[in-house]
């Protein structure tokens, strides 16, 4: 089972999260709402993606459950017994892991940016 496509995709998910939601929070907490208009100015999308941003995030943390349950369950099957098909079934895990956990991280900083940040500004 190739994990590496799921882990991908996540990471694709919670990046669009990141760009969509969690940047208008940030560049208002940091006090560049000026700067974040003329983005907005250059690339308008941004304002009709906001407008989903519980889709875009319920959608994201589906596939970040669907490539973690991958994660885990790849994790626990064998590599094969070739040497070099072995190094390289255990460098895509690791590299794998490695996609998940940037996802998930994105997705979390996203989350907080979106639906906390706010409340306290």
């Amino acid at each position: 089972m190739n994990e590496r496509p799921a882990s991908l995709f996540a990471l694709m998910a919670s990046s669009s999260t990141l760009l969509c939601c969690a940047l208008p929070a940030l560049f208002v907490a940091v006090g560049a709402g000026a700067t974040f208009a003329s983005i907005v100015s250059a690339m308008p999308f941004l304002i009709a993606v906001s407008v989903y941003k519980i889709e875009i995030s319920i959608f994201t943390l589906m596939m970040l459950l669907g490539a973690g349950y991958l994660n885990y369950r790849s994790a626990r099957l064998p590599c094969p017994a070739d040497p070099v098909l072995g190094r390289a079934c255990l460098k895509t895990r690791r590299n794998s892991r490695r996609i998940f956990y940037l996802s998930t991280t994105l997705y979390v900083v996203a989350t907080i940016f979106t639906y906390w940040v706010p409340r306290f500004l």
